[in-house]
C-alpha cells in the first residue's frame, strides 16, 4: 500500500489537534504501508513563498504542489516510457528494510497554478533542483542525513543515456551523502509524456535518514498537547 501522507503545520492550519492526529498515524503508517511519500504544510508553504512568490498562499495552492509530486510518481501507471517503472519496482529499489519506507518528496521545476514555464529546462538543471534542499516538500534537510535510496522519475523527451550520467554524477559529487553500503542507490525512470504545460520534469522520491527530524518534531510538539490531555 502507498501512502501520501501530509504532516500539518501551524503556518497554515491553527486547528489545535491535526499535529496530534497525524502522530497518533505514525504507527499506522509503519506497520500497514509499503511506501509513505512524506508531505509537510509548513516546508510547501515555505516554497509557495519564497519560490513561487505567493504572499498569501492558500491550500489550493499546496494542494497544487502536491498534485504535481502525486502525478510525477504515479505517471508511469498511465504513461508509456523508454525506461519506465511502476510503483512495485520503487518499493523494491527504495525499501532496503520493511520498516524503512518514509520518502522525502520533491518536484522540478516549480511552478504556481495556472503559470507555465517560459524555458524548458535541461536535464543536469532539473536534477540540481531535484537534489536542492529548498525544493524538498518536506521540512526536513537531506545534507543533514544520508540516502539510503533515491528514485528519480523524469518526465518529457529527453535521452536516457543522459539521465543515467547525470545520476551517476550526482552520487559520485555528493558521495558524503550516500550510505557506501548500497551500490548504485538512485533509481531512474523516463515517462514520454510531460505534466500540462511543461516541457520536462522529474519527481523525487528520497529515503533519507534526515527524515527523522520531521518525524521527532512532529512528535516533541504534540508531546505538551498530550500532556494536557492527560
Amino acid at each position: 500500500m502507498e501512502t501520501f501522507s501530509v504532516i500539518p503545520s501551524p503556518k497554515v492550519s491553527d486547528t489545535v489537534v491535526e499535529l496530534y492526529n497525524a502522530v497518533l498515524s505514525f504507527h499506522q503508517l509503519v506497520e500497514n504501508s509499503d511506501e509513505c511519500f512524506l508531505l509537510d504544510n509548513e516546508a510547501l508553504y515555505d516554497i509557495c513563498f519564497r519560490a513561487l512568490k505567493l504572499t498569501t498562499p492558500t491550500y489550493g495552492d499546496l494542494n497544487h504542489l502536491v498534485s504535481a509530486a502525486m502525478s510525477g510518481v504515479t505517471c508511469c501507471l498511465r504513461f508509456p516510457g523508454q525506461l519506465n517503472c511502476d510503483l512495485r519496482k520503487i518499493a523494491v529499489n527504495l525499501v532496503p528494510f520493511p520498516r524503512l519506507h518514509f520518502f522525502m518528496t520533491g518536484f522540478a521545476p516549480l511552478t504556481s497554478r495556472g503559470s507555465q514555464q517560459y524555458r524548458a529546462l535541461t536535464v543536469p538543471e532539473l536534477t540540481q533542483q531535484m537534489f536542492d534542499a529548498k525544493n524538498m516538500m518536506c521540512a526536513a534537510d537531506p545534507r543533514h542525513g544520508r540516502y539510503l535510496t533515491a528514485a528519480a522519475l523524469f518526465r518529457g523527451r529527453m535521452s536516457t543515456k543522459e539521465v543515467d550520467e547525470q545520476m551517476l554524477n550526482v552520487q559520485n559529487k555528493n558521495s558524503s551523502y550516500f550510505v557506501e553500503w548500497i551500490p548504485n542507490n538512485i533509481k531512474a525512470s523516463v515517462c514520454d509524456i510531460p505534466p500540462k504545460g511543461l516541457k520536462m520534469a522529474v519527481a523525487f522520491a528520497g529515503n533519507s535518514t534526515a527524515i527523522q527530524e520531521i518525524l521527532g518534531e512532529s512528535s516533541a510538539s504534540a508531546r505538551p498537547q498530550g500532556k494536557r490531555a492527560n
